[in-house]
């Protein structure tokens, strides 16, 4: 396997049915116990319907996490996952930071890593050319141990958890000098004059800055401490400390908000970054992980060739039932039952294609070519997914093999077939608390024959009350979903699965046309009634397919 692959999807269709799945999770298994140096996850391409939800349940599965977009996404992107510092962090910490990573921007966040803000190093540059601002360090609320970091000094007397609150900067040059400027609070910078440093801690000075190394009187000390001031010794003289001590404010003091920050999340498709670099101009954005915490920062040269994803599909082939964004991933292998679609790939993968009734029969036969053992609760998915795809064996898309697998798995996992078939089907007719959009997207697919494209929907029923409850349900809907899937028509298949009869409803100019002449039925109020017809891949899509291509040339 590449060392460039990352992970590998495996994913059904949209609209995802119980096979798809059911199969996307044993597959994911299977591949995971023959190739254990790459990690396969079983992903779902839609919503889940209330027969799959029953049946994972049933075995105790989590419904398998959402994939919307094949497309490269930021976490495909090799960004700069370099730590975020702390809003308290110097400006000089934060220029050396940026200097020993060779970069110009840096992220704040907190301590559970919610992001703050950012800072370049023009903000540090202008903070640190803005000389006659001589009150930001007490605006700033600067720590006393930014200042003692900053200046590589030692703190004499002081708690070295406070901070500087009000207050200028000023050079204590002596007591006649400091008399009519001097206020309550200020930094005061001196060097070993005695009368000056002890001037300067009686007139109120917030925090004495001895230059120099100079040293410091027992008076002194004694006196700052009564009064409440901090002493710091440096061994800069006062015009490298006074330039330097403008260097211990905060990065909050000058980064740039969180609120004003443009950031991607790793789920961000890499195009829609893309468009936002673009017209915001800027060079560096914070990249956040899924739950909304800083993971690094990424500039646009980052994502001029991101990793694609990987992905194989299981109960699927045609483009238009894929995940959005196919054509920008990568495809491994393609497991399905159904008829050869519009997929198409960069070059060879593994394809299996079998005329059975069921994905998971196929997956069965993998299980055995490569010598894993079945578990229980997989054996009770795939079981799941046959009876759900056979309309437990009674379909014309059953086959011998898939009856065989079917009973191989109910030994397996210990179930009745015929009790829990009932009660998986049951389940899956529940419409309690359930909307049209819902019971109309449970199964839905779409195909197309030439320039017409066209969905067909099914639902399977075990009595004729739940049926029609579903007809009176999804029948007004079927404009609906039909306009916001963009098709010129829509069937729907409400299937009897014990007397095998299905009520087709439908919607589009032609549908009633191409119902009539698909079934040779003549349809009673928008329905159509198909006795012995229950598969939609083996009755249904061949019929409308010929139907569609017989019109389109009477046409021409």
């Amino acid at each position: 396997m590449p060392d460039s692959i990352r992970k590998v999807n495996v994913v059904g269709h949209q609209h995802p049915d119980t096979d798809s799945i059911c199969a996307a999770i044993s597959y994911a298994y299977l591949k995971n116990q023959i190739d254990p140096e790459t990690e396969y996850e079983a992903r779902r391409a839609g919503a889940i319907n209330r027969e799959t939800a029953f049946v994972l349940n049933h075995f105790g599965f989590e419904e398998p996490r959402l994939i919307t977009t094949a497309t490269p996404q930021m976490k495909d992107v090799t960004y700069n996952t370099a730590a975020a510092i702390d809003s308290e962090t110097s400006l000089l910490a934060a220029w050396n930071r940026m200097r020993d990573d060779h970069t110009s921007t840096l992220c704040i966040a907190d301590e559970e890593g919610n992001l703050q803000g950012l800072i370049a190093v023009r903000d540090v540059a202008n903070a640190n050319m803005d000389i006659l601002d001589s009150e930001v360090v007490g605006r700033s609320e600067t720590l006393f141990s930014n200042i003692i970091e900053t200046l590589n000094g030692e703190l004499i007397v002081g708690d070295p958890d406070g901070r500087v609150t009000k207050g200028h900067v000023i050079v204590g040059t002596s007591p006649e000098m400091m008399e009519d400027i001097l206020e309550k609070g200020d930094v005061v910078l001196t060097t070993n004059r005695y009368d000056t440093q002890d001037y300067a801690v009686r007139a109120g000075a917030g925090v004495l800055i001895v230059c120099n190394s100079a040293r410091v009187s027992n008076v002194v000390k004694e006196t700052a401490e009564e009064r409440g001031c901090a002493i710091i010794a440096t061994k800069w003289d006062t015009y490298a400390a006074a330039r330097l001590v403008t260097m211990s404010i905060p990065v909050r003091a000058k980064m740039l908000g969180g609120e004003h920050v443009h950031r991607f999340s790793v789920n961000t498709p890499v195009e829609d970054a893309e468009k936002v670099m673009a017209k915001t101009g800027h060079r560096f954005f914070p990249v956040l992980d899924e739950e909304g915490h800083y993971s690094g920062i990424v500039t646009s040269s980052d994502i001029i060739s991101p990793r694609k994803k990987h992905l194989i599909l299981v109960d699927h082939n045609e483009r238009q039932q894929a995940v959005y964004g196919l054509e920008q991933a990568e495809i491994m292998e393609i497991i399905d039952h159904h008829r050869l679609g519009s997929i198409e790939t960069a070059g060879p993968v593994m394809f299996r294609n079998m005329p059975v009734g069921c994905t998971c029969t196929i997956i069965y036969d993998i299980y055995q070519e490569n010598g894993v053992e079945i578990p229980a609760n997989v054996a009770g998915l795939m079981l799941s997914a046959i009876l759900s795809d056979t309309l437990c064996f009674r379909s014309p898309t059953c086959t011998p093999k898939d009856k065989y697998v079917g009973e191989q798995l109910a030994k397996i996992c210990g179930e009745d077939i015929d009790e829990y078939a009932d009660a998986m089907f049951d389940a899956g007719a529940d419409l309690t608390g359930r909307t049209a959009d819902e019971v109309f997207n449970s199964d839905f697919k779409v195909f197309s024959r030439g320039d017409v494209r066209f969905g067909v929907g099914q639902g399977s029923f075990m009595t004729e009350a739940s049926r029609k409850a579903a007809e009176e349900l999804v029948g007004p809907y079927l404009i609906d979903g039909a306009t916001i899937n963009e098709l010129p028509m829509v069937f729907y298949l409400f299937t009897d699965v014990k007397t095998q009869t299905s009520d087709m409803l439908y919607w589009g100019a032609a549908a009633e046309e191409v119902a009539h002449r698909a079934f040779n039925v003549d349809p009673i109020d928008g329905v159509a009634v198909l006795p012995g017809v229950v598969s939609r891949k083996k009755q249904v899509i061949p019929a409308l397919m010929e139907t569609l291509q017989r019109m389109q040339e009477e046409q021409e």
